[in-house]
């Protein structure tokens, strides 16, 4: 089981490029917070996640407190976690965020939308601005991982140039099934990046992915995520990967930030928000299915994270919107 993998579909991500930004100076774009714009963007998602990737030019991004950073052609930006952020021709240059902008368009256009910003005379730059938006709750352990902002640079060739062009081209000439294979595009450039994060991760850093290198810690992840509703014990699951009982304990701590059991607790509870939202099998199936031994003790232990009881949560998210990508 690749763990990872295994979270990507249990979180429900989803992706769309959004904008096909032609910028000449003096511009300046800023990105409300996804919390304020996630709902319009991708219907019964709960987070957003915000990416840019720099086709040619150059241009500043300034985020909270940071420093600006100066970005140039090749250049990606990540930010995991829906922080607001401004994207200029120079550092100082604000502009209050057409909210409007942030929504599906809803009178037959198709994604991406192309959008001119700035002088006709300066020198110019393009920006794919994409977003994706995913489950925050009850358990999504890939974003606890992640940093406030993520920059990788692909040189011409790469994959994740490959992924901009390929999108490029598809919405300029559109063809059938055009916004799927955008959507889908917009996730695996997510997830490339995401990767490429992980690989530059140092020996010494301790979280869920870079729990994922490691040799036992990545056995263990494996292991849960491959057989969730097992009745794992620390015993049990230190004798899978090959440790004993304190080391597993204590390996996986450092690493995960949580031990073993309780790890596994919370990603029963995604599961069973997965099951819940997407079938109608009665509480105690879902529980039974999700590794818990009576409804009660299931009921109580989703309660706790969610705050609603299962029964209610399931009614709750019925009425919400479905996401629309395929």
């Amino acid at each position: 089981m690749d763990a990872l993998s295994d979270v990507l579909r249990a979180v429900r991500l989803s992706g769309a490029i959004f904008f096909d930004i032609r910028a000449s100076q003096p511009w300046v774009a800023e990105t409300p917070p996804g919390h304020a714009v996630v709902d319009r963007m991708f219907p019964g998602s709960e987070h957003l996640v915000s990416y840019h990737v720099i086709v040619h030019g150059e241009c500043w991004l300034c985020l909270g407190d940071e420093p600006p950073m100066k970005l140039s052609s090749g250049d990606v930006i990540v930010m995991p976690h829906g922080d607001p952020h401004v994207l200029g021709s120079t550092p100082e240059l604000r502009r209050t965020p057409d909210m409007a902008m942030y929504r599906r368009p809803e009178d037959g256009r198709r994604l991406p939308v192309h959008v001119s910003i700035g002088e006709s005379t300066g020198p110019e730059a393009q920006i794919v601005c994409g977003f994706l938006g995913c489950d925050r709750r009850p358990y999504n352990p890939l974003l606890q991982a992640l940093p406030r902002l993520i920059r990788v640079n692909d040189q011409p060739g790469g994959s994740l140039a490959a992924y901009v062009q390929f999108a490029l081209a598809e919405s300029r000439k559109p063809r059938i099934a055009g916004e799927c294979v955008l959507n889908h595009l917009s996730e695996l450039m997510f997830v490339d990046v995401v990767r490429r994060y992980l690989e530059t991760l140092p020996p010494d850093q301790n979280s869920w992915l870079s729990g994922l290198r490691d040799q036992y810690v990545g056995r263990a992840l494996a292991e849960l995520h491959h057989a969730p509703a097992r009745d794992w014990t620390i015993e049990s699951l230190a004798r899978a990967v090959g440790l004993s009982r304190s080391a597993m304990a204590e390996r996986f701590t450092q690493f995960v930030s949580q031990p073993p059991m309780q790890y596994l607790t919370s990603w029963r509870r995604q599961l069973a928000a997965n099951h819940l939202r997407s079938g109608s099998e009665s509480i105690a199936v879902i529980a039974n299915r999700v590794g818990y031994d009576s409804e009660a003790a299931f009921s109580r232990a989703f309660r706790k994270i969610v705050g609603t009881p299962p029964g209610l949560w399931r009614k709750q998210q019925a009425g919400l919107p479905r996401n629309l990508t395929l």
